[in-house]
């Protein structure tokens, strides 16, 4: 089974974190993925409408390619009540002390 491109793409991006579009479509050619231009902004298009790259224009003809870190927010109350089954559950036990 093959890997479809946009995925191939994707990790090419992953690798690096952040390059031009220039670099990626070079990277590309030279791995053996020779697509046209036009089903190659569609890919990147694709990438950034599913939330995974930004895609930002440079110059006229260049754009920078970035990785969407994103990062996962800690509810403090959640925490706390995961500390606390886990005291609770250590104090269930006979003869347990901390």
């Amino acid at each position: 089974m093959a890997i479809p491109i946009r995925n191939t793409v994707y990790d090419k991006i992953k690798e690096v974190n952040s390059l031009t579009d220039v670099e990626l479509f070079k990277i590309l050619i030279k791995e053996g993925y020779v697509l046209p231009e036009d089903k190659f902004n569609k890919i990147l298009l694709d990438l950034e409408i599913l939330g995974l790259i930004t895609v930002i224009w440079i110059t006229k003809d260049e754009r920078r390619i970035e990785i969407v870190v994103v990062e996962k927010e800690v509810d403090k109350i959640e925490e706390q009540n995961k500390e606390m089954i886990e005291k609770d559950y250590e104090a269930s036990f006979p003869g347990f002390e901390k």
